[in-house]
């Protein structure tokens, strides 16, 4: 969804339907949607950290 959002088809939803139902699916395309939101809101403000401790 972050990357190729456009190129999303029935194909993977067929797929996420053998492990999740329909409200499982939605809430997990919210969640990463609020991630991708949030991790987008950091960069423009710059707020992203510089290295990584790991």
């Amino acid at each position: 969804m972050a990357l190729d959002h456009r190129n999303i088809d029935d194909d993977l939803f067929d797929r996420l339907h053998k492990t999740f139902s329909d409200t499982q699916i939605l809430e997990l395309g919210m969640m990463i949607g609020q991630f991708i939101g949030v991790g987008r809101l950091l960069a423009v403000m710059d707020l992203e950290p510089k290295t990584c401790e790991i």
